[in-house]
């Protein structure tokens, strides 16, 4: 059962996630041509830290960062390190901050330098795709419409939707009930009420949709070599419109 907020605890979810939307917006300025993974990950926790937050993600289960970040065939939960990044790959960076004790997660994609058109598309599509899918997180829906819409709206296009990874409920955990698949029947899921808060992430791929778990027991790859994009907001069901909490 999702537990739905009270205006106050939304209000510190808006300022988790805001701390969150201003370190993507950090990202977005930098030349990731040249950096390594482990760089840009420590850019990324001073300045979650430097906003009054703790980075949501480091020692999470075990996580040794306060970033994800996936390149290319790596669809999330990559671990910073050495990889240095280079021109034409797609890079995804999803983090986490806790303030007074709710957390906020969101991802974005970034282009490194010049990428072919196939990729920049899966981007935007990916983009358009949870777009969609929070236009439809309105009251009386059922979460179903949520997750059908986003699933339509990617393989329209001819992309894989990955299936194994899912986006969640959020608030005093990172990972609350429900699962909130980005596949499925518009008639699936628990109906939606003002008060949830969601954290909606589709992850999508220029081929299968099928992915596979590294080594390392953290990063998830696609089955068959080919980019994945992936895009997250942490949004609240209201009496209207759907409120997007990782924007500022």
């Amino acid at each position: 059962m999702c537990e739905c907020k009270t205006k106050d605890e939304i209000e510190i979810m808006r300022r988790a996630g805001n701390v969150v939307a201003r370190t993507l917006d950090m990202v977005e300025e930098l030349n990731l041509e040249g950096m390594t993974t482990g760089e840009l990950d420590s850019l990324i926790e001073d300045h979650i830290r430097s906003q009054g937050a703790v980075p949501g993600f480091k020692g999470y289960h075990g996580f040794p960062a306060a970033a994800c970040i996936s390149i290319d065939d790596e669809v999330v939960h990559g671990i910073p390190g050495k990889r240095i990044m280079k021109a034409g790959e797609i890079v995804s960076v999803d983090i986490g901050s806790i303030v007074d004790g709710f957390y906020g997660d969101s991802a974005r994609t970034y282009a490194v330098g010049d990428i072919s058109d196939e990729k920049r598309l899966l981007m935007e599509w990916t983009k358009k795709s949870l777009m969609a899918g929070i236009d439809k997180a309105r009251k009386n829906n059922k979460l179903g419409v949520v997750s059908s819409t986003i699933q339509l709206t990617a393989e329209g296009q001819g992309y894989g939707v990955v299936r194994r990874l899912v986006g969640h409920g959020i608030g005093r955990k990172l990972h609350e009930p429900p699962q909130v698949p980005n596949f499925g029947s518009p008639n699936d899921g628990p109906v939606l009420r003002p008060g949830m808060v969601l954290a909606i992430e589709p992850m999508v791929n220029l081929g299968s949709e099928v992915v596979k778990t590294m080594p390392d027991g953290w990063t998830e790859i696609t089955i068959d070599g080919k980019s994945s994009a992936h895009y997250e907001h942490t949004i609240v069901i209201t009496e209207s419109d759907p409120d997007i909490l990782t924007l500022v």
